[in-house]
């Protein structure tokens, strides 16, 4: 499998990811509040950031697999890039709320380095494939223009 392909299906096991959270917090709101990694969660009216965190990841997840089907690789790296922030802010929301080192660096830190090295294969990947667009591209006009002259 070369490398662009292990960068697809990372960044489409992501984007699947975000869905999965994304329906998992609309409909069993409790038990992925569990998975997260902070002890007490909130009740009554403070429960609707459940809601807040399924959109998110719902549109997180929509954004990731759009970009790769329209085949934008270069725009989804620079949000990929981005996107980093999310886990590496809920890792630091579970420790700063009373949630357990291995919740905070082995669900969110190390989603957030597989996301950084998604974002850096995309990058890899596209440049190659940029470079190669355009070389064409102006291969093309300089024949144009020396045919027509």
């Amino acid at each position: 499998m070369n490398l662009h392909r292990v960068t697809n299906v990372l960044a489409v096991l992501l984007g699947l990811a975000c869905l999965w959270f994304g329906f998992n917090f609309t409909f069993t709101p409790e038990a992925a509040a569990t998975g997260f990694g902070i002890p007490s969660w909130p009740e009554g009216d403070a429960a609707g950031y459940f809601g807040v965190k399924a959109a998110r990841d719902f549109a997180n997840g929509a954004i990731v697999l759009t970009l790769l089907a329209l085949g934008k690789r270069r725009p989804l790296a620079w949000v990929m890039l981005l996107m980093a922030i999310v886990p590496f802010g809920d890792c630091l929301s579970v420790l700063s709320h009373g949630g357990g080192y291995a919740a905070a660096l082995g669900i969110h830190a190390a989603t957030g380095v597989v996301v950084l090295l998604t974002a850096g294969l995309l990058f890899a990947t596209s440049r190659d494939e940029a470079g190669t667009g355009s070389t064409a591209a102006r291969e093309g006009n300089r024949t144009r223009v020396r045919s027509t002259v």
